[in-house]
């Protein structure tokens, strides 16, 4: 049993999945910080001096300067604005995440392997490149050195 988990967590995907959370967790960790230490306060700014983790709403019609006092009285709120701030935070790391795939999609493409094998214009086997003869109908393949596609000569 010991041996088949070593070769469970040995096994490539399972890796690469554990580094690409660690490395997810950390990135959200960063753009959390962008968002509530630099974004929001540029955002409140422009929007009037609002707080947003101050933006909720008591849920027994009672008043509260802050959310912090409001927790303190022990009242049920909802929290509109810390909401606001998670949501902000997702669409940041969504949109980081697409750039990074988009960008690593474009350094990933798949090489066009040339063709092993043409098409005989007679009778539409397929054959070798160098076959000079199609092997199903016989007809003979002239080949070309000039980029064009092999002509066929009867």
């Amino acid at each position: 049993m010991l041996k088949e988990f070593k070769t469970f967590i040995m096994r490539g995907n399972v890796l690469d999945l554990a580094v690409g959370i660690i490395i997810g967790a950390a990135f959200t960790k960063i753009v959390g910080s962008f968002v509530s230490d630099m974004l929001m306060p540029v955002l409140s700014l422009g929007m009037g001096k609002i707080d947003f983790t101050n933006m909720f709403v008591t849920l027994n019609g009672e008043a509260y300067p802050t959310l912090a006092a409001a927790k303190a009285a022990g009242a049920a709120t909802l929290n509109y604005g810390i909401f606001l701030n998670a949501l902000i935070d997702f669409v940041i790391v969504a949109f980081a995440i697409f750039m990074i795939v988009k960008a690593a999609n474009r350094f990933r493409k798949e090489e066009v392997k040339p063709a092993d094998s043409k098409t005989c214009p007679e009778c539409l086997t397929n054959i070798p490149l160098a076959a000079r003869k199609c092997s199903a109908c016989g007809s003979l393949q002239v080949s070309s050195n000039s980029g064009k596609a092999p002509s066929m000569n009867v």
